[in-house]
């Protein structure tokens, strides 16, 4: 696994990718074979990640929720915008 300090910035991450680095993390650490300052490291690291993934998951459920059914009975998406 990359370092913490050495790994890519969690904002540039995709979902994906965050929750693959995330499931890494929460593997090394449920096997307790990391020494004490590495486990610490990296569960600040999934704490973030963790975060991340939450705002990425907020932002489609608010993307999902602007689509809507149109006049026409058709479903159509209205633009979403974010804070």
């Amino acid at each position: 696994m990359t370092s913490v300090a050495a790994a890519p910035d969690i904002a540039a991450l995709s979902f994906e990718e965050a929750l693959a680095e995330l499931e890494k993390i929460v593997a090394e650490l449920e096997s307790g074979q990391a020494p004490l300052e590495r486990s610490i490291e990296s569960y600040q690291r999934g704490a973030a990640l963790k975060a991340h993934c939450e705002q990425k998951l907020e932002a489609a459920r608010l993307k999902v929720e602007k689509i809507v059914v149109g006049g026409d009975g058709q479903p159509r998406a209205e633009p979403t915008e974010f804070p």
